[in-house]
């Protein structure tokens, strides 16, 4: 069984979340789950702030995605910002770069921690993303530097700071990223993104959107059987929580799950797992039997 010191403290995404979908994830969630709500091109500021008032509402937390290059200019960004506030009681934001070739005056999410005033407009903690596999378009020195300026620069203008990692498949390159994060000093809490519940056909579809290279040329073949027709990523799970006791020393690390199957699916399996209640095999046997 997963222990749940690891699988408790967990987040998950979701994207567009209509009242249904919110109801059904607060029937499901502990009070206060942290909810993020995912950066898509054709859902406008207006509706990232409806979505995170209901999740509010619901009794969740919602945590918006804000994409630095898509931002039109500073009037959007903090007209979005007073709107999460106000509507939303946000006090969290994940600040991402947005991978697209065009940008406005924010060229990166280290511009918008450093230029958007989020402590003037009352947010309190920012979290900022990482790559336990590295990013296809960004070289892994330059990643490593701008971690340790956004970190500083949270820091500076006063925000708490989590880093958010890209899903990835693989526990053993997940615990690398860790040791270096550890080499690097770096001891801010860490979600580690991991895919919930999915078919292979949509993990495959992600892995490839997203460059998880490593982690979808071990799905290919077939190294990672334990995930292939799995319900979740309960070998991923096991072996990070049997590597030792994660949230101890001087990294906190829990789950953070992409909704690649639904949010509301992934609801159910982050509760199980919090719950101790995933068992290794157990999805393998029911896909089996079906």
């Amino acid at each position: 069984m997963i222990p749940r010191s690891f699988a408790r403290d967990f987040s998950l995404e979701a994207t567009r979340p209509g009242a249904a979908e919110i109801s059904a994830l607060a029937a499901i969630l502990p009070p206060g789950t942290p909810v993020f709500l995912t950066a898509v091109p054709t859902v406008g500021s207006n509706d990232v702030v409806a979505a995170a008032a209901g999740l509010r509402k619901a009794g969740l937390e919602p945590v918006a995605h804000i994409a630095a290059r898509r931002l039109s200019g500073a009037t959007q960004l903090s007209e979005m910002l007073v709107g999460l506030r106000g509507e939303a009681d946000m006090r969290r934001l994940l600040v991402i770069g947005g991978d697209v070739d065009t940008a406005g005056p924010f060229s990166d999410a280290l511009a918008v921690i450093q230029k958007g005033r989020l402590r003037e407009l009352g947010f309190e903690a920012v979290a900022i993303g990482a790559y336990p596999e590295g990013h296809p378009r960004i070289a892994q020195r330059l990643l490593e530097a701008a971690l340790d300026q956004k970190i500083a620069a949270a820091r500076a203008a006063g925000l708490e700071v989590t880093i958010v990692s890209q899903f990835s498949f693989s526990a053993e390159r997940i615990l690398a990223w860790f040791c270096q994060l550890r080499a690097c000093g770096i001891t801010v809490p860490v979600k580690v993104g991991l895919a919930g519940p999915a078919s292979l056909t949509a993990l495959l579809r992600y892995a490839r959107r997203c460059g998880v290279s490593a982690s979808l040329r071990g799905l290919m073949s077939g190294a990672a059987n334990g995930l292939i027709g799995h319900a979740g990523p309960d070998p991923i799970i096991e072996a990070l929580a049997a590597a030792g006791d994660l949230s101890a020393g001087d990294l906190a690390i829990a789950p953070h799950y992409f909704s690649f199957g639904g949010a509301v699916e992934t609801a159910r399996y982050a509760c199980e797992a919090a719950a101790g209640r995933i068992a290794a095999g157990r999805a393998m046997a029911q896909s089996t039997n079906q």
